[in-house]
């Protein structure tokens, strides 16, 4: 693919990132994305071959990378500063989109893991790659219980981030990272 191809292809990544984030998957529409990534009908199924379900996985997948790099960036000697300040990174985030901006991860498998088996696996990898990250910074940490405190820290995080869009408040992720910080 060349470098147009490649162009054509993340801008409907992109324009579909946004649109599941605000809107999840059933209020995400191809001829919206079409329109929003200035892209042809035909550029869809050429990059796309498997159509919205595959777009769709592109895009949570590419979504995880605010989260991906704040792992990767953090301090693996204070993992309660570091589960602090991502949530402070993602209740920033949330209140400058006007609490439209959640979790797209969450907010598309919450819609379609039960019907959806390509966008599914790829909620369930991102999930398991960011759960897999934190054990591994927990664990250097000398957390014993790394894995339990990985899933249960970012079940705090997805948790937070419902009710921080749900109330219109940053004040339920305020809290989530107090609450890790005395978990961790």
């Amino acid at each position: 693919m060349g470098a147009k191809g490649a162009e054509t292809r993340q801008r409907m990544i992109e324009a579909t990132r946004s649109s599941i984030e605000r809107r999840g998957y059933f209020g995400t529409g191809l001829n919206q994305i079409l329109t929003d990534s200035e892209t042809p009908r035909g550029s869809l199924y050429f990059h796309f071959p498997g159509g919205k379900d595959e777009l769709v996985a592109a895009a949570v997948t590419q979504s995880s990378g605010l989260i991906d790099a704040a792992l990767d960036a953090a301090d693996f000697t204070d993992p309660a500063g570091a589960a602090a300040g991502l949530i402070t990174l993602l209740a920033d985030r949330l209140e400058a989109s006007g609490w439209e901006n959640g979790c797209p991860v969450a907010t598309v498998a919450l819609e379609v893991s039960g019907t959806n088996d390509t966008v599914q696996r790829a909620c369930a990898q991102v999930y398991t790659r960011w759960t897999e990250a934190l054990r591994i910074m927990l664990r250097a940490a000398g957390h014993h219980d790394a894995e339990d405190l990985a899933v249960a820290l970012l079940a705090l995080v997805e948790g937070a981030l419902l009710l921080a869009r749900t109330h219109r408040s940053r004040d339920p992720l305020d809290r989530a990272a107090r609450v890790a910080r005395t978990l961790l």
